[in-house]
């Protein structure tokens, strides 16, 4: 009889519990992030969705519980940024940050680096915003530019907070269209958001509620 062997996984986190000034925000949660998969995160606003997902992204310590990324590599985009406009960075600088430290020997630098901003701005379609100033950006601009920071980190596992809430139908599908081309590449994809579409091309929808998960629910095709 061939032996089963275990699932890869991405991210695996035990017993994770965050409390905010003595308010449970996640309470002891178990999850399993598939390799190279689309997971979605979902449920009611305050459930606890964002806070997991900072924590899977190493973004917040949590009170108690560990997360396994088994040496893969993590970027976090949040929902949205409040910023100094007084800044001074512009959007192709906000999306350089992003191959700081990038996890590769010998680190990219040159046109290596250069490369891979320039092709986060277009296919995220804000290579005409690259030298404005961040601060002077409209929200669904920013978000956008967020985003191509996460693209051009290149990481293994890309962990998104709402990343199509409150754009217009053109940038959501521009959001949409990176996601799927990061899972082409064989990146795995974690993602906070109410957004049907993204649910219903999920490989794995992880629901929330209270700050527990529930039974894994299978995505409507």
């Amino acid at each position: 009889m061939p032996l089963s062997l275990p699932t890869p996984h991405a991210l695996s986190a035990r017993g994770i519990r965050v409390d905010f000034q003595g308010v449970v925000a996640v309470d002891g949660v178990d999850l399993d992030v598939p390799l190279g998969a689309l997971t979605v995160i979902v449920g009611p606003n305050g459930a606890g969705k964002s806070t997991l997902l900072e924590v899977l992204a190493g973004a917040r310590v949590p009170a108690s519980g560990t997360v396994d990324t088994g040496g893969r590599t993590r970027a976090f985009v949040p929902q949205r940024a409040a910023v100094s406009e007084h800044l001074p960075l512009t959007a192709r600088d906000v999306v350089t940050v992003g191959t700081w430290g990038r996890p590769t020997a010998p680190r990219p630098r040159g046109a290596a680096q250069r490369a891979a901003i320039d092709a986060a701005l277009q296919t995220l379609d804000i290579t005409a915003l690259a030298r404005r100033p961040f601060a002077a950006l409209s929200g669904g601009q920013r978000q956008r530019t967020l985003l191509a920071q996460g693209l051009a980190r290149r990481a293994d596992v890309l962990l998104l907070d709402e990343p199509t809430t409150g754009l217009d139908a053109a940038s959501a599908e521009l959001n949409r269209g990176a996601i799927a081309a990061e899972l082409r590449r064989g990146a795995t994809v974690v993602c906070v958001s109410h957004d049907e579409r993204l649910i219903g091309d999920a490989d794995h929808v992880v629901e929330v509620d209270a700050g527990r998960v529930r039974p894994e629910r299978s995505p409507v095709r």
